[in-house]
């Protein structure tokens, strides 16, 4: 059909999304006949897709024709915060003269759609609303190269931020969504900078937070089959 998408591209972004909106959790195991089933693609095109997200690190070879979205040590957080902050508070920097009026409502729904999930404790709609906030306020920035690298960033980082909704509750922390809004409002592309730092590091920091409590310690869902 015109227009239709190569069945790898298919496969590769709904593996993707999989990966990125709270199907698999870190330590969950997948066959890859499974996979074939569930997605209704050839073998070949889902081996092809497998292939793109083992090498951008968001699923790991665990023999037996499974993967596994493996779980972060301190170190690869750690870096991969680091990197995250670099990237994305530039992103900001590079987005704010673009930004609009109907852009920041845009954003500030979205940030309603976070809070929401996290009073449910809905992991899929807390990672895919924090997901699309994010990438919502990078597309103005229009750098496709930084944009790209802050994708694939997340897709290594994004799942472990489930502790979000499953973590201990009670914790009052600073919402840097708001704080960015605030700073795209006031025009203010240090404090969007500094929210944006703030926000990855926060969410570095319940990670290993969770990590430590062992929320990570079991598989969430076994191979799917």
């Amino acid at each position: 059909m015109p227009g239709r998408a190569p069945a790898h591209q298919i496969a590769y972004e709904r593996l993707r999304d999989m990966v990125l909106f709270g199907q698999l959790a870190p330590g969950d195991a997948v066959t890859i006949e499974g996979l074939v089933a569930r997605l209704g693609l050839g073998m070949t095109p889902v081996r092809e897709a497998l292939r793109r997200l083992i090498a951008e690190g968001a699923l790991a070879l665990q023999g037996n024709r499974r993967v596994h979205l493996p779980r972060l040590s301190g170190r690869e957080l750690a870096d991969l915060g680091f990197a995250r902050a670099a990237i994305e508070s530039r992103l900001g920097a590079l987005a704010l003269p673009n930004v609009t009026p109907a852009l920041t409502s845009q954003l500030r729904e979205i940030d309603s759609q976070v809070d929401a999930a996290i009073a449910a404790g809905d992991v899929p709609a807390y990672l895919r609303a924090n997901h699309r906030f994010h990438f919502t306020l990078y597309a103005a920035a229009g750098s496709t190269v930084l944009d790209a690298l802050a994708r694939s960033l997340w897709l290594r980082v994004g799942p472990s931020l489930r502790v979000v909704c499953t973590g201990p509750s009670g914790i009052v922390l600073p919402d840097n969504h708001k704080l960015a809004l605030a700073a795209l409002d006031a025009r203010d592309s240090a404090a969007l900078e500094a929210a944006l730092r703030a926000d990855v590091q926060q969410g570095v920091d319940q990670i290993a937070a969770g990590i430590d409590a062992g929320l990570f310690g079991v598989a969430g869902g076994g191979a799917l089959s």
